[in-house]
């Protein structure tokens, strides 16, 4: 064989090392790395809501989020927030939704899925106005929901202090729900046989800093 020719199995070899070096890196747990980067975060979030059923374009939210919990358990407290005007400019509708949840991590990783569950309070603010200058008062209504969520997500850790992530969520979940109308939320096992129906979607970006 010429002296400058390479048996094909090695090139063979290479590649299958270089793709299981690169596994490695990313998905095989990393407990130190994790545990370095501390267990309390804190971050900014970019949420866009859809209602169940919605034909119109998604909503765009603002806010922010805290993290709590090392190894395959987190609590998460996230809060929104987004004010419009509407109805001639005499109406602004102020919403800001509050979730509590609970961040289970399969494996903990720099590339590290969850799934999660929790609680959230729904708040929504009407103020009506007498002109569009919005100088006199004319009403002022707030209303308040509670609903169940969950959803699927996945954080990458881009440094030891640093990730980022992105989640769906389905919001204010309802069980043994018999209405035809009502929407099935399609990753939930089981969703048809329990009945389960929700009244809206939420797509979240976040980074987290971690301290």
């Amino acid at each position: 064989m010429s002296a400058g020719l390479k048996p094909a199995s090695t090139g063979v070899h290479m590649r299958t090392s270089t793709i299981g070096l690169l596994a490695a890196i990313l998905f095989v747990p990393t407990a130190s790395f994790a545990q370095e980067g501390g267990s309390f975060a804190i971050g900014p979030r970019l949420t866009f809501v859809r209602g169940s059923g919605d034909a119109d374009e998604s909503q765009r939210f603002t806010g922010g989020m805290i993290r709590m919990g090392r190894g395959r358990a987190a609590i998460e407290l996230a809060m929104d927030y987004r004010s419009e005007v509407v109805g001639n400019l005499t109406e602004r509708v102020k919403s800001y939704p509050f979730q509590a949840s609970l961040l289970l991590y399969p494996v903990r990783a720099r590339v590290a899925p969850y799934v999660l569950v929790g609680v959230g309070w729904y708040s929504q603010q009407v103020t009506q106005f007498s002109a569009p200058t919005g100088e006199v008062v004319v009403l002022e209504e707030t209303t308040r929901r509670r609903g169940y969520h969950a959803g699927l997500g996945a954080e990458v850790r881009l440094h030891r202090r640093f990730g980022m992530y992105g989640d769906y969520r389905y919001t204010k979940l309802r069980f043994n729900d018999d209405d035809e109308s009502s929407e099935t939320p399609g990753l939930i096992p089981f969703a048809e046989r329990l009945k389960l129906s929700h009244d809206g979607t939420m797509f979240t970006w976040g980074a987290a800093f971690y301290f």
